[in-house]
């Protein structure tokens, strides 16, 4: 501030100087001094003005600093009280880890015995739990070939029960067919009921018995007009059932053939008998032939073991044996 004082009061001086009759000479050094001077005052301002405005910026800087160094202060204060809290639980950790090592040094002393006692079981329980691991995987092998087994036996259970449902479907159809045929030939045969005539259903077969007297004499072979009747009409019911098969069977009692016949013995005459029958039944050009078979049974399967007449009456008869078709049913039997 004395310099800007200096060149504020230096134009007076000059003046009084001048009035002063200053030689020229002194003047012009005085002059030229005054030009320097007063350049230098303006550098001096300029760099006066730059000299205020840093020392503002320092001083805002020095406020910042100021505000961070009390920030530090209490950031350093605050780590100062956590870093003794760590060291107490360091402390109090170190001490507690030395006294574990300790006790850990006891027990290894005073328990080397137990711990090869204890190594020993570990060493068996070990062998053991690889057994059982043997053993696992043994049972998963073979639990995987009977799982494997149990699907094919699955699979091969459920083609059988198909196989099953069919075959009980077929039975049921071929037992209701039987139920129609015999309530057919129960009405067919209505007239011949109480005259020796019998019908009964058995196994899927139907039985139609005719006591012999119904049809023959005697000792006879030639069927006689009301048997020829019950024939016929026998036949003209088994025409339109083209899946049953027909077996006629003769019997005898047990009575001896009457020397002098033309029969030769029971066989004769029962074989003769079922054949007159079947040669009766083909007369019916509806009723296929290949459908008929004849046999004679003779006196061997009687139905009444008695030796009474009555039981001979009975013994003496025709059996028209009717048999579905089973071929269906023999199909789905072999099918695999």
């Amino acid at each position: 501030m004395k310099n800007l004082n200096f060149f504020i009061l230096f134009p007076s001086i000059i003046s009084i100087l001048l009035f002063s009759c200053i030689p020229a000479r002194q003047y012009e050094e005085l002059k030229s001094k005054y030009e320097t001077c007063s350049t230098e005052r303006t550098t001096l301002s300029v760099a006066n003005g730059k000299l205020e405005t840093e020392l503002n910026e320092s001083k805002a800087k020095l406020e910042a600093i100021n505000k961070e160094k009390e920030i530090l202060v209490t950031d350093s204060a605050n780590m100062g009280i956590a870093l003794r809290k760590m060291q107490d639980q360091y402390d109090k950790i170190n001490k507690l880890n030395n006294e574990l090592l300790k006790k850990q040094a006891e027990l290894q002393k005073g328990s080397e015995s137990e711990n090869f006692k204890l190594m020993t079981e570990l060493q068996k329980a070990q062998v053991e739990l690889q057994k059982k691991e043997d053993n696992l995987k043994n049972l998963e092998r073979e639990l995987g070939g009977k799982k494997e087994s149990l699907e094919k036996v699955s699979s091969e259970l459920e083609k059988r029960e198909q196989r099953v449902r069919e075959l009980e479907s077929l039975i049921a159809q071929k037992d209701s067919a039987a139920n129609s045929l015999k309530d057919k030939v129960q009405k067919a045969l209505l007239g011949f009921k109480d005259k020796g005539l019998s019908i009964t259903q058995k196994d899927g077969k139907i039985y139609v018995s005719l006591e012999a007297e119904l049809l023959f004499a005697k000792g006879s072979t030639a069927i006689d007009q009301k048997g020829k009747e019950a024939i016929v009409a026998l036949g003209k019911v088994l025409e339109s059932q083209t899946d049953i098969s027909i077996l006629v069977e003769g019997h005898t009692d047990i009575d001896k053939i009457i020397p002098g016949s033309n029969l030769k013995d029971n066989w004769d005459l029962s074989v003769l008998r079922s054949t007159a029958v079947v040669r009766l039944l083909s007369e019916n050009k509806n009723l296929d032939p290949r459908r008929l078979t004849a046999a004679g049974r003779g006196e061997y399967i009687p139905v009444d073991m008695e030796k009474t007449e009555a039981a001979k009456s009975k013994n003496r008869r025709i059996e028209v044996i009717l048999t579905p078709n089973l071929d269906e049913l023999f199909k789905i039997l072999d099918s695999k």
